[in-house]
C-alpha cells in the first residue's frame, strides 16, 4: 500500500471510544494503514497543534508499519540503508570480497 519515502498523513480522531488522543496513519492514496502507538499519540498531538507533524512511510513490518514523523513541521528523510552482513565481511583471511552467502542457503 505504501513505497518507502511516501507521505503519510496523520489524522487525530477525539471520539475514537478506544482512545480520544488516537491518531490514525493514512497512506499517500487515503487508505488507512493503522495508528500510532498509544504510548507516542499524546507527544505527536502536541506537536501536531504546535508546528505540525510531517510524516513518510519508511517500511513495512510483521506487526504493521514504520513511519518516520518529524514534529517540528520538517521533512522527514529516510536514512540510509545499512546492510548489515557488510559489518563482519570479508572474513579474516578471504580473497573473494564480492562474494555474498545466499541467505536462505548460508552454506
Amino acid at each position: 500500500m505504501c513505497s518507502p519515502g511516501e507521505p503519510v498523513e496523520l489524522r487525530h480522531e477525539p471520539k475514537n471510544p478506544a482512545d480520544s488522543n488516537a491518531i490514525a496513519v493514512y497512506s499517500a492514496r487515503g487508505i488507512q494503514i493503522g495508528y500510532v502507538r498509544a504510548e507516542r499519540a499524546p507527544l505527536i498531538l502536541l506537536a501536531m497543534g504546535r508546528a505540525g507533524v510531517s510524516a513518510i512511510f519508511q517500511h513495512k513490518e510483521r506487526w504493521g508499519a514504520t513511519i518516520r514523523a518529524h514534529l517540528d513541521g520538517s521533512e522527514p528523510v529516510l536514512p540510509p540503508i545499512a546492510d548489515s552482513r557488510a559489518a563482519d565481511w570479508p572474513p579474516p583471511g578471504s580473497e573473494d570480497a564480492d562474494w555474498w552467502p545466499d541467505e536462505e542457503w548460508p552454506d
